[in-house]
């Protein structure tokens, strides 16, 4: 049996972790722009014709250069920088390469993401008043009745089309179905890969979605099943994806399986700054 005050105790510190990690300089709360590269020379900078328009800087930062070879970058005089340095003739990694590179222009950040294909720049305002202004989330009181013993059912080798915010379908692995009762009454959510360990990710839907809770669903972590295949599933763990905080996010929405008939009275509610109820 669950005691009820350490396991308060373990979600406060797992929300204030999360906390932590959405303050960070390179977050959600500070992205502030998502632009997508055209063939040959993008422009970057704050004039209104610039290809990619930077909320901050001067008129011209520096250009990228997309070609079959990959994407270049230079940075003008005062512009687009590496470690206080001006970047020249660069040719930058992307997130789905590796460690992206970051370039640095006053208080903004930016980097090269890749998404079904194409390519985009990714901005970050550090001095964002969203990061300045954060003082959490609403949530749900913590309830040991929303810790729930599951049953992990595996599904080898199977894919599943995950759609996502831009309208993209993205083929991802499942390597299994949680299943759990609420109320009496049975429910499965497929699962995502969730870590190397192990780690099940569930992104779900449930009938607080639109209301008290984000309408694009949201995301929970699960530890990885045991030997005879039960995982725990706490929703008070359940929280907001990136695209609560910010339109230039790239979320995963929850597909038809995975969208629950019951209301999931526990975890995050929805973000202050974004509620719809």
């Amino acid at each position: 049996m669950t005691d009820p005050e350490a396991h308060a105790s373990a979600v406060e510190a797992w929300r204030e972790q999360r906390y932590a990690a959405l303050r960070r300089e390179i977050g959600w709360l500070t992205l502030a722009g998502l632009d997508w590269l055209r063939p040959g020379v993008n422009r970057i900078g704050t004039a209104r014709d610039a290809e990619i328009v930077l909320p901050s800087g001067p008129a011209e930062a520096g250009n990228l250069t997309l070609s079959e070879n990959g994407i270049r970058v230079d940075g003008a005089p005062n512009g687009l920088a590496i470690d206080g340095g001006t970047v020249t003739d660069l040719w930058m990694v992307s997130d789905r390469e590796g460690e992206p590179t970051m370039l640095e222009l006053g208080p903004l950040r930016l980097c090269i993401i890749e998404r079904g294909g194409r390519f985009a720049v990714r901005t970050w305002d550090t001095e964002s008043p969203a990061r300045r202004d954060f003082a959490g989330i609403d949530h749900w009181p913590v309830d040991p009745g929303w810790r729930l013993d599951a049953r992990f059912e595996a599904t080898p080798d199977r894919t599943l089309r995950v759609p996502d915010v831009l309208g993209i379908d993205k083929e991802d692995a499942s390597p299994g179905d949680v299943l759990f009762a609420i109320g009496g009454v049975s429910h499965r959510l497929q699962a995502l890969s969730g870590g190397d360990g192990g780690e099940l990710w569930l992104v779900f839907g449930d009938a607080t979605n639109g209301h008290e809770t984000y309408r694009g669903g949201r995301f929970l972590y699960a530890g990885p099943p045991d030997a005879d295949g039960r995982v725990i599933v706490d929703f008070n763990r359940a929280y907001n994806p990136p695209c609560v905080f910010s339109a230039y996010a790239t979320c995963p929405l929850p597909w038809p399986a995975n969208r629950l008939p019951v209301r999931i009275e526990a975890g995050e509610r929805s973000w202050a700054a974004h509620r719809v109820a």
